[in-house]
């Protein structure tokens, strides 16, 4: 099921990716403070990180936000300012959410 799907902004790979307001957030509801989420990375080709990576999942200005996690992906995939990003909920390999990126540029 897919979450959301955000094309990038410089501030999202600086500060932490906000999610957007059109997100289905029922798949992380509810919780408090902080929720990690194992996740496993693939690139639109299917080439994925070797390993899930967990994303911190927290409240920022009143908004969901991945902070910590956020920004080894944001390195190890080489994400820029306009790349796309997707994120679903799937039980896939050990972990319960994937994330699909394109770059495009």
């Amino acid at each position: 099921m897919e979450i959301f799907t955000v094309k990038l902004t410089s501030i999202d790979l600086e500060r932490g990716l906000v999610l957007p307001r059109d997100s289905k957030l029922e798949p992380l509801q509810p919780f408090h403070g902080t929720k990690e989420l194992s996740t496993i990375v693939e690139s639109e080709a299917g080439t994925r990180l070797p390993d899930p990576v967990t994303i911190h999942c927290s409240t920022r200005s009143g908004k969901l936000g991945f902070t910590r996690g956020w920004h080894d992906i944001a390195r190890d995939v080489g994400l820029r300012s306009g790349d796309i990003v997707t994120f679903y909920q799937e039980e896939n390999g050990g972990a319960q959410y994937k994330m699909r990126v394109k770059n495009v540029g």
